[in-house]
């Protein structure tokens, strides 16, 4: 147990502008932090591969009309299965995309999109809440980082990430066999290979007890879908905060101040 408060909470990247969600566990932390002192850790599950983890939800700002976005992706097997903080970026995505933002979004947002350089979609993520001010005195721990992976401790209910026709793919690790989920009850099952530590992250159920072995929270801001699966009985050290109410929850975030 931390001597000084922990204040954690978690999300995979959410949007290239972050949804409205994550800013009210951003906001919930910071009104937490000011009543209890400590330190903020936003763990960044970027080790996840669901595409739509990133669709980006603005709305034309004249009429309102809603407009869903998402990274483009360089082939059917990195958008299904490779975590997104190896999803590449392509130049010609970001480029094109700017020129539509304009109509959704304030100038100043089009210029920070404009700006910002990264490879993969996890990276340019995490660089526009940057920008947008939103992780000011707020420590990411990645759960991509082998560091922390290493860390960790073990769990029964995992992820490997491995070779696969030319990419890099998440693959669930069951019954010995790594399997990735084709939708329904399909799986294919990919080469078995030797892996490390380096190459794990959990799945849903064991996340919380693994990213707890790591950060060691007293505190954790809870999401409205978190609250439905946690199991507070894994970390019973955490006081479990619900995050603040936020219309629209699912839209993207794009005020001009956070």
């Amino acid at each position: 147990m931390s001597a000084t408060p922990v204040i954690g909470f978690g999300q995979q990247p959410c949007g290239f502008f972050p949804r409205r969600f994550l800013v009210a566990k951003i906001r919930t932390a910071r009104r937490l932090q000011a009543q209890i002192g400590g330190e903020i850790v936003y763990f960044c599950h970027d080790s996840d591969h669901d595409p739509r983890e990133t669709q980006t939800i603005l709305r034309h700002r004249r009429t309102g009309e809603i407009a869903r976005l998402n990274f483009a992706f360089a082939n059917k097997l990195q958008r299904k299965w490779s975590p997104l903080y190896l999803k590449r970026v392509l130049p010609e995505w970001s480029e094109q995309l700017s020129r539509q933002l304009s109509a959704l979004v304030e100038p100043a947002w089009v210029e920070a999109f404009r700006q910002v350089q990264a490879s993969t979609v996890a990276d340019f993520c995490l660089e526009m809440y940057r920008r947008m001010g939103l992780l000011e005195g707020i420590r990411v721990a990645r759960s991509s980082d082998p560091a922390f992976r290493r860390a960790a401790c073990d769990v029964p209910e995992f992820f490997v990430d491995v070779p696969y026709q030319g990419e890099i793919v998440r693959a669930r690790h069951e019954l010995g066999l790594l399997r990735l989920h084709e939708g329904g009850d399909c799986y294919l099952t990919v080469p078995t290979v030797a892996f490390g530590r380096e190459q794990i992250s959990p799945a849903r159920d064991s996340r919380l007890a693994w990213m707890q072995s790591v950060l060691h929270c007293t505190h954790y801001i809870a999401g409205a879908g978190e609250q439905a699966y946690l199991r507070p009985e894994d970390a019973p050290e955490i006081n479990f905060v619900p995050r603040d109410v936020i219309d629209r929850s699912d839209e993207a975030y794009t005020d001009l101040t956070a």
